[in-house]
């Protein structure tokens, strides 16, 4: 069965509903009449942008062009990341831009290699474009709550930190708890999303997809190995970027540094 294309005139009645949203929100006089319309402005402009960037990768199928556009996702999400965590750390951004590139990397490995197992993904927008994009996306969550969780920690609990390390702890076991904390902040969402996919929330690889006219199975399947792949990147994206910033609070003689 084929899906419903959207034309021009389709998606300004569909926009329809944003304007209603924002006649609302200046009726009940909430204060976010310019920020409802500006976001929908973004969204508008940043999908349609989205639409013919994809379209040019989708036509040329070029693996360089492919890798280009991720490594501009994965700059972005990196700097959306960092700018959620107090920036006075040094080499913030290239631990974010590291624990998120690491974490898809791996990630994108083992769904193409053992699940996949078709050659020919490494070089398809099709699947590369879009499960690349859902795992940054999350990771980036992840790691800025996870990364701003520690460094939250950390700032409100020094005393017992140089305690810890006045007894002979390492700077790695005085902040044990902390990262534990902090990774399991990061990874509270996906977590609670795992929980109640399927019977509270329909998730978006389902939508689509049965808009797209799959198979409710073939959709389910696909949503679980989403769900899995995201998962995974989020506890190596929080593990590599709480381990990153752990060191950067002690200098060369393993002295705490409050920034």
């Amino acid at each position: 069965m084929d899906y419903i294309q959207l034309d021009l005139i389709d998606l300004a009645i569909a926009l329809g509903m944003a304007a209603i949203a924002i006649a609302i929100a200046a009726w009940q006089q909430l204060g976010l009449t310019l920020q409802l319309s500006l976001a929908t402005a973004r969204t508008t402009l940043q999908l349609l942008m989205l639409g013919v960037i994809l379209q040019v990768v989708f036509t040329w199928r070029h693996p360089i062009l492919l890798l280009g556009v991720l490594l501009v996702m994965l700059s972005l999400a990196a700097v959306v990341a960092r700018n959620r965590i107090p920036r006075k750390l040094p080499r913030l951004l290239p631990l974010v831009w590291v624990a998120i590139g690491v974490s898809t990397a791996c990630t994108l490995v083992y769904v193409n290699t053992l699940v996949l197992r078709q050659p020919a993904v490494w070089s398809n927008p099709q699947y590369l474009i879009p499960l690349g994009g859902m795992m940054m996306g999350n990771a980036m969550n992840a790691a800025a709550i996870a990364g701003e969780r520690l460094v939250s920690l950390v700032q409100n609990h020094p005393l017992e930190i140089e305690t810890h390390l006045s007894l002979g702890a390492t700077p790695q076991d005085a902040l044990a708890n902390y990262r534990q904390q902090a990774i399991r902040a990061g990874t509270v969402s996906i977590l609670n999303s795992m929980m109640v996919v399927g019977l509270v929330t329909l998730p978006g690889i389902v939508t689509g997809q049965l808009l797209s006219g799959a198979n409710p199975i073939d959709a389910a399947a696909y949503q679980m190995l989403i769900m899995f792949a995201i998962v995974l990147t989020d506890f190596i994206a929080t593990t590599v970027l709480v381990s990153g910033l752990g060191r950067c609070f002690f200098n060369e003689a393993d002295q705490l540094q409050i920034f």
